[in-house]
């Protein structure tokens, strides 16, 4: 579809068509959402209510879109020409990028198949100092028994930031073996090592770093230098500086040992205290979580019966996606829904969520009542046990309405359920207005001091000079009806300059931002 096709352009309007549990009825309650993911993240980054929500305030995205492996699955058909595939992602991330918060997160799983050239793309929108690794997942637990040469077991999770250094302040990998490595227990029950400040190996030699080459007095009052046993002069672990204030910490420890050329010496150490919460840098390579024939498993179990997605991904790893980019509370927004596992981990979590899945079956078949399940507590598996979740919460389930243009003989023509408060509401969101429900008044929106009339009918001088007596002052008028006179674009010009009358669906098409 081309860039500036009225289709390609236009916000979409989001109906609720359902919801689960305890939801407060706006745009900030979790939401479930059907239809195609290119009209919910325009109707996300462009109507003013969604947008006021989500706009540059979503704090990890992760999707898994159709790998184009040109295989037809039980719920999806993943195969596209390549040249369309990469169009359709480009336009899709351009708009996750507005939606992002300044420290959010953008997480791509893709197989062998587009992983490449996906991450040329996201290169070009994100920025490559943006980029913060691939991730790999062993998303196999056994070897496989086809009947080929080679098969792959794993697939590729691309990870990049909206700004550079957005990952720094990301939690660790826990990891309570550290604590073995701290063999000593002080007084107090606090675990601690005591590491040599003399340098050994290879390249520890004077000439190699002199600056670490100083001396030190023992508690003797004796001089100390980094010497090695053989006599060659060394040097130590920490520049004199870093020294200084290890000994004013009292983190500068002097120990009798034996020295080879008989008798004993001092010797320096420094003491490192064990972290209170053991945790080391994440692995890039992730063979420690579930399978797909584990989240299989979780389906099945959840819908008896049922043929479980061809590729689902376990609760596990998202768990750690989400655990790893965004804090409870955080907004996380999956645009290609699948079977809901982003959804259901990021509730259990006790994140806010989107999700959104084009297929309407899936939807009504597999997401809608897992999520369900989530929130009334129905759901004993996956990672129910691991984050402590019992129950609560709650989603609205919204559809995308269909276009509101329709076409006949090379003309563009309002849809037939264009009408009343959905063609107030559908004008609204084409302008960027604020829609405001009314009952008797065509004034239906409005942004700053502009207010927004639509009117079912012709706006002649009659009609414009009517509505320019409602306003405040200081206020102009944008009006909208299916046709406009010139008497009355007259008439604003000279009564209220600065307002204006568009004609639908004429002077409407093309107002939603083109994607470039």
């Amino acid at each position: 579809m081309p860039r500036d096709d009225p289709e390609a352009t236009e916000v979409r309007l989001l109906r609720e068509v359902g919801k689960a549990g305890d939801v407060t009825g706006d745009a900030s309650d979790n939401l479930l959402i059907q239809g195609d993911s290119g009209h919910a993240l325009q109707a996300l980054a462009r109507t003013p209510e969604y947008r006021d929500q989500y706009r540059g305030k979503v704090r990890l995205v992760y999707i898994d879109p159709p790998f184009n492996t040109k295989q037809a699955f039980a719920n999806y058909d993943d195969s596209l020409e390549h040249s369309i595939w990469l169009t359709m992602m480009r336009d899709r991330l351009l708009l996750i990028k507005e939606l992002l918060a300044p420290n959010g997160s953008v997480w791509v799983h893709l197989d062998d198949a587009e992983m490449a050239y996906c991450r040329v793309i996201m290169d070009e929108i994100f920025g490559r100092s943006n980029f913060v690794t691939t991730f790999i997942w062993q998303k196999v637990d056994s070897p496989n028994d086809n009947k080929v040469s080679v098969t792959p077991d794993h697939e590729y999770i691309m990870c990049y930031t909206k700004t550079p250094g957005a990952h720094d302040d990301w939690p660790q990998k826990p990891d309570v073996s550290i604590l073995s490595a701290y063999g000593a227990i002080d007084e107090n029950g606090r675990r601690y090592r005591d590491r040599l400040l003399k340098k050994n190996g290879k390249n520890s030699l004077r000439q190699d770093r002199p600056t670490m080459w100083y001396e030190l007095t023992a508690p003797d009052g004796t001089s100390v230098y980094p010497i090695h046993d053989d006599g060659r002069e060394a040097n130590w672990a920490a520049g004199k500086k870093k020294v200084e204030e290890l000994i004013v910490k009292g983190l500068l420890v002097w120990k009798r040992r034996p020295d080879p050329g008989g008798g004993e010496k001092w010797v320096p150490y420094t003491r490192e205290w064990a972290p209170e919460t053991p945790s080391r840098p994440w692995p890039t390579i992730w063979t420690d979580v579930k399978t797909s024939r584990q989240a299989k498993k979780h389906l099945s179990e959840l819908f008896p019966g049922e043929t479980p997605f061809d590729t689902p991904k376990p609760e596990q790893l998202l768990e750690r996606v989400i655990s790893i980019g965004s804090e409870p509370g955080d907004i996380v927004l999956d645009c290609f829904g699948g079977s809901g596992t982003t959804a259901a981990v990021a509730h259990k979590t006790g994140r806010r969520w989107v999700t959104v899945e084009r297929n309407l079956h899936t939807v009504d078949s597999f997401i809608y009542p897992r999520l369900e399940r989530v929130v009334r507590g129905g759901d004993p598996g996956g990672v129910t046990e691991s984050t402590g979740w019992e129950q609560g919460g709650g989603f609205r389930h919204l559809a995308i309405a269909p276009s509101m243009y329709e076409r006949s003989g090379g003309r563009i023509f309002l849809a037939d359920w264009v009408a009343g408060e959905d063609f107030m509401a559908a004008v609204a969101a084409q302008l960027g207005f604020s829609h405001e429900k009314v009952i008797s008044s065509p004034y239906c929106g409005r942004r700053g001091r502009t207010r927004l009339a639509v009117v079912e009918g012709v706006v002649d001088e009659v009609v414009a000079r009517s509505l320019l007596g409602q306003l405040d002052d200081g206020e102009r008028a944008v009006i909208v009806g299916i046709g406009v006179t010139p008497e009355a674009e007259t008439l604003l010009r000279q009564l209220s300059p600065g307002s204006r009358a568009l004609k639908a669906p004429r002077d409407l098409v093309n107002r939603g931002k083109v994607i470039r």
